[in-house]
């Protein structure tokens, strides 16, 4: 286990900051004979550290004997959605979508769900509703990633901001192969992640099933 390069600069402000107030605090009130103040802001400030190196954690995750049409979870956390839906923004179809919702204390890394090549990338503003209303996924900031299979099978994995999250990163760019046991980016806080999936697609997961990116099967495609 180690720390996501997304969180490192920021748990390295943070541990100034905590230095730099428990300091204060221990200048003011250490010596007094509010002792009870210090020993509160040093409590929260490991608290609040501590949640954060969790919240930043990066599990080395490596799938092993994946096979071709199998679709993994492309982050930790719960499935919320399992619906067909029509994909308008960028597909014009009629899809399945499976909808994993991650909460503060799951891993905010995510995955790549199939091995391929990514044929379209957009980054979309937006609102930071809750991340487990449905329209969520189309009207808050998130990004999109569509991936062409060997077969010409397109995916589309869809990264959604949530309450808390005001910053997506993804690493996709048009044109790159990708595949499994490779990170396509990081949601920072509160989020979800969306696929959308042929409509033939053999679901493996159930409603309100925990499921772990890079780990979980959620879906076998048909093949062509």
């Amino acid at each position: 286990m180690t720390i996501h390069k997304e969180g490192k600069g920021i748990l390295l402000t943070l541990a100034v900051m905590l230095l730099v107030v428990n300091g204060l605090t221990w200048y003011f009130f250490g010596q007094s004979e509010y002792p009870y103040v210090f020993n509160t802001v040093a409590v929260g400030s490991v608290i609040v550290y501590l949640f954060l190196i969790n919240f930043f954690r990066n599990p080395k995750r490596v799938f092993e004997n994946y096979e071709e049409g199998m679709v993994l979870a492309p982050a930790d956390g719960t499935v919320v959605v399992i619906e067909p839906t029509d994909e308008n923004a960028v597909l014009h179809e009629k899809r399945i979508q499976v909808s994993i919702f991650m909460s503060v204390f799951n891993v905010h890394a995510n995955w790549y769900p199939v091995n391929g090549t990514v044929t379209y990338y957009q980054h979309h503003n937006g609102h930071f509703m809750s991340a487990n209303l449905p329209k969520s996924s189309d009207e808050n900031e998130r990004s999109t990633v569509v991936i062409d299979l060997a077969d010409k099978t397109r995916i589309l994995m869809r990264q959604v901001a949530g309450a808390l999250a005001r910053r997506i990163v993804t690493y996709a760019k048009e044109g790159e192969p990708c595949s499994v046991n490779t990170q396509v980016g990081f949601i920072k806080f509160g989020s979800r992640v969306d696929l959308f999936l042929p409509l033939d697609a053999e679901i493996l997961v159930n409603l309100k099933q925990p499921v772990r990116g890079n780990e979980t099967v959620i879906a076998r495609l048909k093949k062509k």
